[in-house]
Order: C-alpha cells, then structure tokens, then sequence
C-alpha cells in the first residue's frame, strides 16, 4: 500500500525519514537498552532529548534568551483554558481578536475566569476575512490580547501581528507554526499544537517570555505555566 498526501486540517504528514528512524528506534535507543516510550522523563537520555529537542527550535525561530520554550500536554486547546487561568485574574479583562471557531472556543474558556472584550470580529461575514487594524478596539486596561493566526476552517490567515501597543500579545499558533519565520520577540505567550507541522499529535508548545512569568496571580496549580520552570 502507497502512503497518501494528506490535505487535511487535522494532524500532518511526518517525513519518511522521520518515520524510519522512529521504527528503528522504537525497540531500542541506542546504548540504551529500551525505548523513549519506556525510559524515565528524569533520566539523563530523556533530559538529553528534551534540551536537543529544545536548542533545536530555538534556533529555527530565533528566540531570544528572553522567552522560555515549554513541552506541554492537553493539546494547544487545553491553552484556551491555561492563559487566562495563569494571566487573567477575576477582576481583569482580556482583549480576544475573533476570526473563527477556534478564537471562539479560546473566547469560551477565557469567559469562564475573567471579563472579555471583543476586540474585533468578522462572524457576520462567516469568517471570510481577517480584521483591518483600524477596526480593532482594544481595552487599555486589558491583561493580554489574544489572536489565532490561522483559520484552517475559514481559511484566513494574518499576514502580520496585529498591534497592540504595549499589551502584552498572545497568539494560538497552531495551525501555521513553523511554516514561516515569526518574530518571537512580539509575543509575550505563543503556543501551538505539534500535530500541524512540529511532529505527532500529544505536544504543545509554548513559548512564553519570561518576565511575563512574574505577572502570574496564582491559581490552578496543575495549570500553571511556572510548573515547568
């Protein structure tokens, strides 16, 4: 049997060598003994893995030693949740910039924790455009302003980072990451799904600066972003 091209939204094609290796690999690591699947995440293989896999990324997009890079679980949905549970206190208000169903979702979740405002929609055009900046209405007083990059479903992608000032900017990346260079250094939180163009399903990754961290007022302790750190 042929493998297929895959044209769809959802999880992407891995390369064949990527394939290969992982076959190979999947019994046994080399001077191991035992698989990834098998070994402990404290060990010093796995810890070596991680910070290769780590130095790696940071060096294909540039980022800056001021921002931390984060493997998470969850799925980047379950960062609908994280962000505003880590940066947006019940008193606060965060601005979301929506364009489709996944700023949706991440609108959804936000809800559940503090004030939001709509910075800008196009739902009554069915999503078929990105919004001009002059139409944004940003909150001075917000925590964050929040943006999808991509709309797979729509079709509609961002051509450049909306500006927000000095508002800390936060991006679900998901759908796009890795497909074109991106200053890291605009962003205060970036994250996104592995399954699109990192690797397999199960990854998030999140990049976040670091002086953002400070900000955290406390709250879920399993979903907090300095558990990591």
């Amino acid at each position: 049997m042929k493998r297929c091209h895959n044209f769809n939204a959802g999880p992407a094609v891995l390369p064949v060598p990527v394939l290969e290796r992982i076959r190979e690999e999947m019994l046994c690591l080399p001077g191991v003994g035992m698989s990834v699947l098998e070994i402990s995440h404290r060990s010093k293989t796995f810890e070596t893995i991680l910070s290769e896999t780590e130095n790696r990324l940071r060096r294909l997009l540039n980022v800056p030693e001021t921002h931390h890079i984060l493997f998470l679980q969850g799925g980047a949905s379950l960062q609908f949740s994280m962000v505003p549970l880590n940066f947006l206190t019940r008193d606060g208000v965060a601005d979301y910039i929506v364009t489709g169903s996944w700023s949706e979702k991440a609108v959804e979740e936000a809800r559940k924790i503090g004030r939001v405002n709509i910075a800008a929609t196009t739902k009554e055009e069915n999503y078929a455009r990105i919004p001009n900046q002059s139409e944004l209405r940003l909150d001075p007083q917000a925590a964050y302003v929040h943006f999808t990059s991509n709309n797979t479903i729509f079709g509609t992608q961002w051509p450049t980072e909306p500006e927000v000032g000095t508002t800390p900017l936060v991006c679900d990346a998901s759908s796009d990451f890795l497909s074109r260079p991106l200053d890291v250094s605009q962003y205060a939180l970036l994250y996104a799904g592995a399954q699109k163009n990192a690797g397999p399903a199960g990854v998030t990754i999140v990049i976040v600066r670091e002086d953002w961290l400070e900000r955290i007022p406390g709250g879920c302790r399993r979903c907090s972003t300095t558990v990591r750190m």
